[in-house]
């Protein structure tokens, strides 16, 4: 049996969600609403066939914006849970810029083993999480297993596989094409050419691997196998028009005149509501008694909350305080990988102290909480003591600006370890094996240089963390 989500992907998608859910606060404050409009009116679709929504439990929730509106405009009450905490901090910003009364409970989990009771929840959202997994059906086993008789799993935006296509290459973002790729998605020729999901190139390159396999007939076999019954909403592209003359082709040549062919051919996503088996029944529920509803991540007994509002596992001792408004619910394993803290062998610039291991020539910090970065000129170093045995590579995570390709060299204790060429703009992370040492000195070189009218500092990119892995 594959891997559902490796180690290492839990690790990709941790520092890159940290880092990118309120990167460039304006862009996604308005980038999370208009996702909002779009699953709101999936979920007013399918609202008869939902049911009662409390509690509800939306997985990969990122900043949790989707749960804030399903407490707001809804009146659910319920749980935002993601393996990246940071992400869910920033929904305190939400939540003041969009004047909002109520909020979900938010958690740090983990969607393959959910820190939740069997039956314990009436309605579990995932939004763009399924394929985040290469062996999506485990995720829909533990869905499972925490919703109620006659619970539902309402998901949406999952990429269906297409047919038509040459699959060449991962296309990024819309705003980071180049001209000719720009010009191509703007005649929805691009498609053709590009393997499957435009935009998935950045995650990708970060160490998010993510499942394009699923034609539409696979999900509706998979969900069969797993619910009673199921409604489906499928969104084919009309990109310009290479697609939109193939898809009437197809709807056309369709012997229902569904868009079942036109999305085997042209791929496009899918939502679906689908239904647990038994009777609905209603599943008690208190907010100030939410943590009847958890589980143990560790042993997977009850959890009790005290006075300090640290739950706390009484067979075990396993303990989350309330950290900024985020309960970490991780596996301790993970937990302690994941979330290293103030360690030796990681500079994480959102911490206070990571100035220690710093050596010179780095500018002042700059960023909000979870986005704290450091720009560099040509040069910059720091110092990193192993804190594990065992084989270890270099992980650095920065930004590079857009209009401003830049290459970026390491060096590891006078030793050359990497070189990278950095021609898209936006998030990256690069890796490199070291030498087996207890300590390294890093140095970091970078260019061209550029300067900003308004500033007279030599820049090249700015840098989010510096840390050692384990060479898996």
């Amino acid at each position: 049996m594959k891997e559902a989500q490796s180690f290492a992907v839990k690790r990709a998608e941790v520092e890159f969600h940290n880092f990118a859910s309120l990167g460039q606060p304006e862009r996604a404050m308005a980038h999370y609403a208009e996702l909002n409009k779009n699953r709101g009116s999936v979920i007013r679709k399918h609202l008869a066939f939902l049911g009662e929504m409390t509690p509800f439990l939306e997985i990969g929730a990122n900043a949790g914006h989707s749960s804030y509106m399903l407490a707001n405009e809804f009146g659910a009450s319920g749980f935002a849970l993601d393996i990246s905490a940071d992400s869910l901090r920033h929904g305190i910003a939400l939540k003041d810029r969009w004047k909002l009364e109520r909020e979900p409970i938010r958690v740090a989990g983990d969607a393959l083993h959910l820190p939740f009771a069997d039956g314990s929840l009436r309605l579990v959202l995932a939004f763009q999480l399924l394929s985040q997994f290469l062996d999506i059906e485990s995720v829909i086993t533990e869905v499972k297993r925490v919703l109620a008789p006659g619970g539902v799993l309402l998901f949406a935006d999952e990429p269906l596989k297409r047919f038509l296509t040459l699959r060449l290459y991962r296309c990024p973002y819309y705003e980071t094409m180049k001209p000719w790729e720009r010009k191509l998605a703007d005649w929805g020729l691009l498609g053709y050419l590009v393997r499957d999901v435009i935009g998935a190139h950045q995650e990708e390159s970060f160490g998010i691997r993510q499942n394009h396999s699923m034609h539409l007939g696979d999900w509706d076999r998979m969900l069969r196998k797993h619910f009673v019954e199921t409604e489906y909403d499928i969104f084919v592209p009309e990109r310009g028009w290479g697609e939109r003359v193939a898809k009437r082709v197809a709807v056309k040549l369709d012997p229902y005149g569904s868009e079942w062919r036109a999305a085997r051919l042209l791929g496009g996503t899918l939502a679906a509501a689908c239904k647990k088996s038994g009777d609905a029944a209603i599943v008690p529920f208190k907010t100030e008694e939410f943590e009847k509803a958890l589980r143990c991540p560790d042993c997977h007994g009850p959890l009790q909350r005290d006075a300090t509002d640290t739950l706390r596992c009484a067979v075990c001792g396993y303990a989350a305080a309330n950290e900024a408004g985020v309960y970490n619910l991780l596996p301790s394993a993970e937990r302690a990988e994941l979330y290293p803290g103030d360690r030796d062998d990681a500079i994480d610039f959102s911490l206070p102290d990571h100035e220690a291991r710093l050596i010179g020539e780095w500018y002042e910090l700059e960023g909000v909480y979870g986005n704290k970065y450091r720009w560099i000129g040509e040069r910059a170093s720091a110092r990193l003591r192993r804190v594990r045995p065992g084989a270890h590579r270099l992980r650095i995570r920065g930004h590079a600006s857009d209009g401003h390709p830049a290459w970026l060299r390491a060096r590891a204790n006078g030793g050359s370890v990497g070189e990278w060429k950095l021609d898209r703009a936006g998030l990256f992370l690069v890796e490199a094996d070291l030498p087996d040492a207890d300590e390294y000195r890093i140095d970091l070189e970078a260019g061209p240089t550029w300067m900003d009218p308004e500033d007279d500092r030599v820049f090249t990119v700015n840098l989010s963390m510096v840390r050692l892995v384990p060479r898996d």
